[in-house]
């Protein structure tokens, strides 16, 4: 996700659609045009002619939906809303002809709407006033979500940093099949996590780029072309240099991890901090890299570890949407009994995938049936639709 470079999204979106066998009415993440924004909405619109348009480019300070279209831009296929180089909502998977909304509660200030691709990638857009502040009670449900999640993502970002050194020493001592060992085991825990390292803007890229992702010629750095060389070259030959950049990019991202969780849990209205909205929207993002990627079988196109990520961002997802349910308990009750029975059901479905036998200890995906994958692809659609809702709620609230 927030790849620089996308020349092969339009495919895999359509490849991904066509797998689920569904039309837009299922997939409320990327929904073919319809009715169209409702009253008091971000209209984003994004075309081959006239780029990234936000129509208003201002608005009061609050809830905020963004309701994003994508025309006939066949190189686009997210749009983000930026502060300060920090990501703070967005929405993927946005072939031409479809659209989707997200919302985010923003507070006033200078932000840019950010549409990878487009002949005017960047507007910006200004938002004025104060957020109204959410009452007492629920601010407080919240305020022990981000914290929670921010202890969360401590714990597998700290995970994902003790799991490398075994990948280096493997390399460094020319041991391929430890070498994969360590990939697999180091992959789970960034796959939890994937849309704050995304946040950022820089660092995933760095550490999650696939080949299709960059132009020919340009340099690729992070798990995937290490990935590359133990499956297919068979080799741990010249691949040191990846692995320092891989532990210093890791590095960054436990400090810049550690920066927001300091300042989540000190109720800091300074810096930057996980915020609910940005919770909400972390859980769905996950589903939507699944149903992108994982699905499809493009992620670990070498290794065949797509189960194992699979699985990770369905945990990662159901991790997010956890902190928040005490918080969505008073905002809509009806919303958590939903959610998590659709989830019991997804994560019954992975689950039927473990094979210890198996490198990562789930079923290679080269060994997945057809109809397995139309199983996890309605699950995990069945999933998405409700939990699409939680961010619009949580930033009404």
């Amino acid at each position: 996700m927030n790849r620089t470079t996308r020349s092969l999204l339009p495919l895999t979106v359509a490849a991904s659609l066509l797998l689920s066998g569904c039309g837009s009415d299922s997939d409320s993440s990327s929904d073919k045009k319809s009715d169209g924004p409702s009253s008091g909405t971000i209209e984003i619109t994004v075309s081959e002619a006239d780029g990234c348009v936000a129509e208003p480019d201002t608005a009061p300070a609050g809830a905020l939906t963004f309701h994003v279209t994508n025309v006939d831009a066949a190189g686009v296929t997210e749009v983000e809303v930026v502060s300060d180089q920090r990501i703070r909502g967005e929405k993927e998977n946005l072939a031409p002809g479809f659209d989707a909304t997200f919302s985010a509660k923003l507070d006033g200030g200078q932000y840019e709407i950010y549409c990878p691709g487009a002949t005017t990638e960047k507007v910006p857009f200004t938002v004025t006033g104060e957020a109204p502040q959410t009452s007492d009670d629920l601010s407080v449900l919240l305020q022990q979500a981000t914290v929670d999640y921010a202890e969360y993502i401590d714990t597998q970002v700290g995970a994902l940093q003790e799991s490398l050194p075994a990948l280096v020493d493997a390399i460094a001592d020319g041991d391929l099949e430890a070498a994969k060992i360590a990939y697999a085991n180091s992959r789970v825990f960034y796959e939890k996590i994937e849309p704050v390292a995304e946040s950022f803007g820089d660092l995933d890229p760095a550490i999650d780029l696939r080949e299709g992702d960059v132009a020919a010629g340009e340099d690729l750095t992070g798990f995937h072309p290490i990935e590359k060389a133990l499956w297919i070259d068979g080799s741990t030959d010249g691949l040191e240099e990846l692995t320092t950049q891989l532990t210093a990019d890791v590095d960054d991202l436990k400090g810049r991890t550690g920066e927001l969780s300091k300042n989540t849990k000190a109720d800091s209205a300074d810096g930057d901090r996980y915020l609910p909205d940005e919770i909400a929207n972390g859980a769905v993002a996950l589903l939507d890299e699944v149903q992108q990627s994982k699905i499809t079988g493009e992620e670990e196109a070498y290794s065949h570890l797509d189960i194992v990520d699979f699985q990770a961002n369905v945990e990662g997802s159901l991790q997010a949407f956890a902190t928040l349910k005490p918080a969505l308990d008073q905002i809509d009750e009806t919303l958590v009994p939903t959610i998590s029975d659709k989830f019991d059901l997804l994560v019954a479905e992975v689950q039927k995938l473990k094979d210890p036998q198996s490198l990562g200890g789930y079923v290679a995906y080269d060994k997945v049936t057809d109809a397995q994958k139309k199983t996890l692809t309605d699950s995990l659609l069945a999933v998405i639709e409700p939990l699409s809702t939680i961010s619009s709620k949580v930033a009404n609230a």
